[in-house]
């Protein structure tokens, strides 16, 4: 059983005496009530419509993001990328290594995806094309210098297995581009 200290119902009482001449206080009447009902919901629908607005900017700002995917079909560990952004390496990736291990990926409506297969957006066997003999000598023909060692995709992208394009757990490093 729980004892009250009379100290406690003062307390209490004092408290529930100040509510009283607080709300007689701020008695509204009767006649003005419809204009502070008015008032008090313009109020709430300003803020509300200032609180939807800011996530609708957010999002505009956010719309230039790509995603990237250990596996096809967009399974396994991912890591997204907001734009504009260049890594000349995916060494260092938000914390891991992910240079050749990408196979699928998307573009946010706002982006648009460059990838290569050498680190530093080298085109290396793309200017090997310029000699023949090199690549003759190499094992290598005009074909195969002429496949791109970049792929660019446009916004909205979504590739769910770069095998299609040659290109599986070849990426080494990317760019990001927004559009304005």
């Amino acid at each position: 059983m729980s004892r009250i200290l009379p100290t406690a119902r003062i307390q209490t009482a004092d408290t529930e005496q100040m509510k009283t001449d607080m709300t007689s206080m701020i008695e509204i009447p009767p006649e003005n009530k419809l204009t502070v009902y008015y008032k008090t919901a313009k109020a709430m629908v300003a803020i509300m419509v200032v609180w939807s607005a800011v996530p609708t900017a957010y999002a505009k700002e956010t719309e230039c993001w790509a995603e990237f995917f250990q596996g096809s079909q967009y399974a396994g560990k991912h890591f997204r990328l907001e734009g504009p952004v260049q890594l000349e390496n995916l060494s260092n990736v938000q914390g891991e290594n992910w240079e050749s291990r990408i196979e699928s990926l998307k573009v946010g409506p706002k982006a648009s995806v460059s990838v290569f297969e050498n680190t530093n957006f080298k085109l290396t066997l793309k200017e090997m094309e310029k000699y023949p003999d090199l690549l003759r000598s190499l094992g290598l023909t005009e074909k195969d210098a002429m496949e791109d060692k970049e792929l660019i995709f446009i916004a909205n992208s979504r590739i769910h297995d770069l095998s299609d394009f040659n290109f599986r757990n070849k990426i080494r490093s990317l760019k990001i581009d927004c559009e304005q």
